[in-house]
């Protein structure tokens, strides 16, 4: 394999045109990833998760998006500032039992949690409806994840 160096960068106006810039008409998925670090204690449980002890969690937040005429759905440092602002910041290093609504601290209702807070933030910010919270993955050890997608909390709302 041979290497070669640009002999000149593309120029926008010059050797391509804005309308060019989009290269399809497509809904794409883009998605970004978090960790952070919380403790908590479970209710209702019997086992090692009834005492106060600590995780190292993975978030991954997948959402949906048609690209706009620079070929963006939505871009990855407004999805970062996002998802720090409404869900990372508000538990990184906190107490979940206290940082979070009243409600047992488990994966499976912190990631519904999590769902609301992105949706809500696309919703008020005048990103939806071209982007979509997809999916949000939450995981509490590397191999244990709880996950919900659009289609689950969409059927949820037609179910009430």
């Amino acid at each position: 394999m041979t290497y070669e160096i640009p002999k000149r960068i593309q120029r926008l106006g010059e050797d391509i045109q804005e309308s060019q810039l989009r290269y399809h008409n497509r809904r794409v998925l883009v998605s970004k990833e978090f960790t952070f670090d919380s403790a908590h204690h479970l209710h209702l449980y019997e086992g090692k998760c009834k005492s106060l002890h600590g995780h190292t969690y993975k978030l991954q937040t997948i959402l949906s998006g048609a690209a706009d005429r620079r070929g963006i759905a939505i871009d990855f440092a407004d999805m970062k500032r996002i998802a720090k602002e409404r869900i990372v910041d508000r538990l990184d290093h906190r107490y979940l039992n206290e940082a979070l609504p009243p409600m047992n601290t488990t994966a499976e209702n912190m990631v519904v949690w999590m769902y609301e807070q992105l949706d809500g933030a696309l919703r008020e910010e005048g990103y939806y409806p071209n982007v979509r919270v997809e999916e949000i993955r939450l995981w509490e050890t590397p191999t244990s994840y709880a996950a919900v997608t659009r289609a689950m909390m969409e059927a949820d709302e037609d179910e009430s």
